[in-house]
């Protein structure tokens, strides 16, 4: 963690330590919206990364805490275009603790009611701490369970 402040731009691409020798990457988007790399590398910055990242998959895209890359907690690496199949807001499901009523939002704010089939496969709207987003990350690598997705999950 370098600690240096830095601004959250939409379009900057982020390292994001996962442990000796282990990095994933991000690219923010609109809001609180990070989009995860299904890539991860052996330094933080390879050399070509940006075109690296262009071609590779998507894992995830979460609402993430700014302080995970104004704090400089991820370091900012480059900027790279936004790619035309994340420019739409994700949906991310709502689930009432009391009642159970489920409900899709793209911003947290409108909500439409929903069914428990159009939920399933949407990420739980939550905003994650950085150190949730790099566990996930690393147990997506490892391909197993991951203990926060699993107590975010539809009920």
């Amino acid at each position: 963690m370098s600690g240096k402040r830095q601004r959250r731009r939409v379009g900057d691409v982020v390292s994001i330590p996962l442990g000796p020798d282990k990095y994933g990457f991000g690219l923010i988007l609109e809001g609180p919206l990070i989009a995860f790399y299904d890539y991860q590398a052996d330094e933080p910055n390879p050399a070509g990364i940006i075109d690296t990242l262009r071609n590779k998959p998507v894992a995830f895209v979460l609402w993430v805490m700014n302080y995970a890359v104004t704090g400089g907690r991820w370091t900012v690496i480059g900027r790279m275009e936004i790619p035309e199949s994340l420019r739409e807001k994700p949906k991310f499901f709502m689930q009432d603790a009391l009642s159970g009523e489920l409900s899709i939002t793209t911003d947290g704010g409108d909500r439409i009611p929903a069914t428990k089939e159009q939920c399933a496969g949407l990420e739980r709207a939550a905003v994650w701490d950085p150190e949730h987003v790099e566990d996930r990350l690393v147990d997506h690598f490892a391909s197993r369970p991951n203990k926060w997705v699993e107590s975010l999950r539809l009920r």
